[in-house]
C-alpha cells in the first residue's frame, strides 16, 4: 500500500488560490492513477479530480472544472492540485488517493492520505 501525505491547505479569501501537494512513499506511485476528493462538514466525500499514471489524462468534477488543475511529478513521487478562483463552497477536507484504474468512485481507491483542511472565507 502506498502511503500518502497531503499538505498545502489553509485559510484563503474567496477568489484566492492554494496549491495542495500529495507526497507518496512507494515505488508503485508512478504506476497508479491518482485522485483528489473532498468532504465538507456534514456532507459525503465527493470526487474532485483524477489523473492517469503518466499524467496524460485528467478528469474533473463539474464544480471545479476550469478552476482546478491536477498534475503529478512521478520523479518526485508527488501529486498536486492547483486551486484557483476559490469559492466558499470549496471549503472541505481534501484527500489524495491512488487506484489501479481510472475511476471517480472512492471505493476504487486503495491508498489514502489523512487529508488537509481548506477553508475559503467570503
Amino acid at each position: 500500500q502506498v502511503q500518502l501525505v497531503e499538505s498545502g491547505g489553509g485559510l484563503v479569501q474567496a477568489g484566492g488560490s492554494l496549491r495542495l501537494s500529495c507526497a507518496a512513499s512507494g515505488r508503485t506511485f508512478s504506476n497508479s492513477f491518482m485522485g483528489w476528493f473532498r468532504q465538507a462538514p456534514g456532507k459525503e466525500r465527493v470526487f474532485v479530480a483524477r489523473i492517469s499514471a503518466a499524467g496524460l489524462i485528467t478528469s474533473y468534477a463539474d464544480s471545479v472544472k476550469g478552476r482546478f488543475t491536477i498534475s503529478r511529478n512521478n520523479a518526485k513521487n508527488t501529486g498536486y492540485l492547483q486551486m484557483n478562483s476559490l469559492k466558499p463552497e470549496d471549503t472541505a477536507v481534501y484527500y489524495c488517493a491512488t487506484a489501479r484504474f481510472a475511476s471517480s468512485d472512492d471505493s476504487q481507491y486503495d491508498s489514502w492520505g489523512r487529508g488537509t483542511q481548506v477553508t475559503v472565507s467570503s
